[in-house]
This record gives C-alpha cells, structure tokens and sequence, in this order.
C-alpha cells in the first residue's frame, strides 16, 4: 500500500498527468530576464532568478498554488497580470513600485511565475 502511493504521482509524470501549466499568453523564459532586468529580485524571493533573495514583499515560490493575489483578487491570470502593471490601482497603500510594465510584459511575467508551481 505504502508503495502505491509513492509511485502513483511518479505514474502520473511518466503520463504526462502532473499539474497543468496556467496559460497566461507568455513567454516564461522572457518573463523571467524581465523579472531579472526590472530587480523584482530586489523585493521578492524569486526561484530561478539570479540574486532575488529580496525580503520586503513575499516570495513568489509557488504563486500558482496561491488562492489570492494581494490579500484581494483570486489567482487567475488576467488578476496578476493587471497586478504587475498597476498595483497602486489595487492597493494605493503598496509598497510595489508602479513601474511602466506593458501589457506584453506582464504577460511574460506572469507566465513564469506560474511556471513556478
């Protein structure tokens, strides 16, 4: 029995059943040198990213697992994405910089950090 359950989420990567990918339009691997480029890493715990250690706002490991986005808005990608681009407009008391992100961008952003889950 307890071996069954070891080996059955093993089977289900070996299918090609292990968690779905959220679509988001993105390019993960642009998202993630945009990550890198605009120093989200200087706030924010970023995996994969070189030098994200940041401790001012939370880590973004597994933010597709998250049921909200801010404390406020449910984890869908259209949410996270108008996040990136304009906190402020969500939360006026933030901390994170509104930084001119674009649409395209935040596209790619998003796709990565869903990439993370």
């Amino acid at each position: 029995m307890r071996l069954s359950v070891f080996f059955l989420p093993l089977m289900f990567v070996a299918c090609g059943l292990g968690p779905t990918q959220i679509s988001t339009g993105g390019d993960s691997v642009v998202g993630g040198q945009e990550l890198y480029r605009l120093g989200c890493g200087s706030c924010h715990t970023i995996p994969g990213i070189v030098g994200a250690k940041g401790k001012v706002g939370p880590s973004l490991d597994g933010i597709a697992g998250h049921s909200y986005i801010a404390g406020q808005l449910p984890n869908q990608p259209p949410n996270l994405q108008r996040w990136i681009q304009h906190p402020h407009s969500i939360h006026p008391a933030t901390l994170m910089p509104e930084l001119g992100i674009t649409e395209a961008q935040s596209r790619n952003i998003a796709a990565y950090l869903y990439s993370l889950n």
